[in-house]
């Protein structure tokens, strides 16, 4: 609902004052698109070996959820490159309408994407003891969750490029 709330507010804010600056977005968004991707379908992957069962499958359910979180955590590190490379161009949280936007966008994202690699570490780390130690459905809500983060960013991409670039 915040990031609903945030949509409206950029829309009605930008048609509403001369002060709206664009600028070009960070290029490793794009490359952070594609990290978050990646991660949604390696979840999948460990998904679907978790689903053939038996004892034999665990470690490389293990590996598929840990590549998983790492990519979660390369993610959260290409939006602080984002965010340094505003800094770099001189935008920042008070420069302007747009760019206070962007980061409060991109901030909260952020935040959530990693409450979900929370979730993923604590998922791991029950996984990693037994398939037996995870709760029924909470790896599928972790990855409810997890892939909901990828497709609200791609919504806030599309926003960011729409409105602001």
């Amino acid at each position: 609902m915040a990031f609903a709330a945030l949509s409206s507010a950029l829309v009605v804010r930008q048609g509403s004052g001369d002060d709206w600056r664009h600028f070009h977005l960070p290029a490793i968004l794009f490359a952070n698109t594609l990290v978050l991707i990646a991660s949604s379908l390696a979840l999948l992957v460990c998904q679907a070996r978790l689903g053939r069962g038996g004892v034999a499958v665990l470690p490389q359910a293990v590996r598929w959820l840990s590549l998983t979180l790492g990519l979660g955590l390369a993610f959260v590190a290409g939006q602080v490159l984002a965010w340094r490379d505003l800094a770099a161009q001189g935008l920042f949280l008070a420069t302007s309408p747009s760019s206070a936007f962007f980061l409060v966008f991109t901030a909260l994202h952020a935040v959530h994407v990693l409450g979900g690699v929370a979730g993923l570490a604590y998922a791991r780390q029950r996984l990693s003891r037994s398939p037996a130690a995870v709760p029924a459905g909470m790896l599928g809500a972790v990855a409810t969750y997890w892939h909901f983060m990828g497709v609200l960013w791609l919504y806030l991409l599309s926003l960011l490029t729409w409105r602001i670039a």
